[in-house]
């Protein structure tokens, strides 16, 4: 599965980008059919077609929420939750196109950064979605080079910021020392054993479940806007394909949460494959906007110089 000779780099910056590019293709798709995507785009072509709201090329809250994380670790030189709260709430203020329910509601209770996710899952018992797996890409990368507890341990925290419900941190745990095996050069399927083993055992089950090598879409038990078979669909379309175009393909064609699901996918496979595997017709109409932050609209190449400062000492 991972091509040969790829510098750290062209692993992060394709994890970076690859996971924005993956938003932006599933954006229109969002809780649609399977196989929407291929019935419109059988061949490769200008799949870049924006829709249900989304201009061609536009990341949605993903990858927003991504890009504030990324520039935090990097303005602050590290974690700290509350200045990321803090990003994440004058983002959520300047009401943007998409936002999930339950991080809208945890971000704009009132309640403080470090109890305002908790307390949501104490009164809805409901925070298990994959509102945090969805922007994990640059945090994975700025904490690979610090090694696999710093990473796990990252994670879990930013999870908490928004998702209460450990599940939401675990599978964001297993994704970034997924993305951090890939950047080393790693296969991330291959590592997905030692990944579960570090997961809390109370979670344990559900994850293996939807990382097992047999495991299909078609099986999961949740909707896959929850977090476990979000990040199970991610890794079964890394394993059964071959190029970083094959996978996101095959993420956007499941339907049902396809924005993030790619996103999911994006950051593994432009992880594993290189900034050079993801189609060029594909990162050319690529756009953050970031609302709240002065009009600000991210491209590719900002994404890319991101990336690249992610992964400097």
């Amino acid at each position: 599965m991972t091509p040969g000779r790829l510098s750290a780099l062209d692993r992060a910056v394709g994890a970076v980008v690859g996971s924005a590019v993956g938003d932006a293709l599933g954006a229109p798709f969002e809780f649609g059919p399977e196989g929407a995507f291929s019935g419109r785009f059988p061949a490769a072509g200008d799949e870049m077609c924006g829709g249900g709201g989304w201009d061609p090329g536009e990341a949605t809250d993903d990858t927003q929420m991504a890009v504030l994380v990324g520039e935090s670790l990097l303005e602050r030189g590290g974690l700290d939750l509350l200045d990321v709260f803090r990003r994440f709430r004058r983002w959520a203020a300047a009401e943007p196109k998409d936002i999930g329910l339950q991080t809208e509601a945890v971000l704009t209770g009132g309640h403080p950064w470090d109890t305002a996710a908790d307390l949501h899952f104490r009164v809805s018992q409901r925070a298990a979605g994959n509102g945090a797996l969805m922007r994990a890409a640059p945090s994975a990368v700025y904490f690979a080079r610090h090694g696999r507890s710093a990473t796990l341990d990252a994670a879990r925290r930013l999870s908490a910021l928004t998702h209460g419900d450990p599940a939401a941190g675990e599978g964001t745990a297993v994704l970034h020392d997924l993305i951090r095996v890939a950047l080393a050069g790693g296969d991330p399927s291959a590592a997905v054993p030692e990944a579960l083993a570090a997961v809390r055992a109370d979670q344990r089950e559900r994850f293996a479940v939807v990382l097992a090598p047999g495991w299909h879409p078609d099986e999961a038990t949740e909707f896959n806007g929850a977090v476990w078979p979000c990040l199970g669909s991610a890794v079964w379309a890394l394993r059964t394909t071959a190029s970083y175009e094959e996978a996101v393909r095959a993420a956007v064609d499941l339907g049902g949460d396809t924005d993030t699901v790619a996103a999911v996918t994006g950051a593994l496979a432009g992880a594993v494959y290189g900034i050079g595997a993801v189609p060029e017709r594909w990162t050319r109409a690529l756009h953050v906007p970031l609302p709240g932050f002065d009009g600000r609209v991210l491209r590719t190449p900002e994404l890319t110089a991101l990336a690249r400062r992610l992964t400097s000492p």
